[in-house]
């Protein structure tokens, strides 16, 4: 089977690039790579989650950062807030730390973790993209765990596109939650927000 963007150590063959994105009027510069999720431009879909996000403090954490577009962005936004960005793909997970430096970032740091294995503590604001190619039992899974590790009003925040599953999320996240709703809708993605009661 191929390398995809949920591998741990991918084995395809690097082609580094640079990637210059404008993010809520701010340019940023990024390090990609091949075996890294959405290696030719910013996704839509992250980028949804990033112009939604509102203001932040407290722990903050980028589940599933691949090369790091949105815990870096949402780090610059809110220099009161501290950020992990988080991957279980290694080549990720050196990208997200290589364009933390990058775009002096200061209040952020990257780490290599499957879940939230390598994590340590609880958070106030969860964001991920989810590897939907990894399925559902992972991704629910990846949900679940994210529950768990949230402090009371904490938030999760994701992202998915209706036909990879968006409908079927929110029903699981209201379940879990016991709330989610529909942040935003654009170009066949939703962000989904669920908090978690004291």
């Amino acid at each position: 089977m191929s390398d995809h963007y949920f591998t741990q150590a991918p084995t395809s063959r690097q082609k580094p690039a640079e990637l210059r994105v404008d993010i809520g009027g701010r340019a940023f510069v990024f390090a990609v790579d091949t075996g890294v999720f959405s290696r030719t431009s910013l996704d839509e879909g992250s980028r949804l989650l990033i112009e939604t996000a509102g203001p932040l403090n407290g722990q903050c954490l980028d589940l599933g950062c691949g090369w790091g577009a949105v815990g870096i962005a949402l780090a610059a936004f809110n220099p009161e807030a501290r950020f992990i960005l988080s991957d279980i793909n290694r080549r990720a997970a050196d990208l997200a730390r290589i364009n933390i430096e990058r775009n002096h970032i200061t209040n952020a740091r990257a780490v290599e973790s499957d879940g939230f294995d390598a994590l340590a503590g609880a958070f106030d604001h969860i964001f991920s993209n989810p590897p939907i190619r990894a399925g559902k039992k992972v991704i629910y899974g990846l949900f679940d765990a994210a529950h768990n590790r949230l402090l009371p009003g904490g938030t999760l925040a994701i992202v998915i596109r209706r036909q990879q599953g968006a409908e079927s999320a929110l029903k699981h996240l209201s379940m879990l939650f016991g709330n989610a709703r529909v942040k935003a809708r654009d170009k066949g993605y939703w962000v989904i927000e669920s908090y978690k009661g004291a």
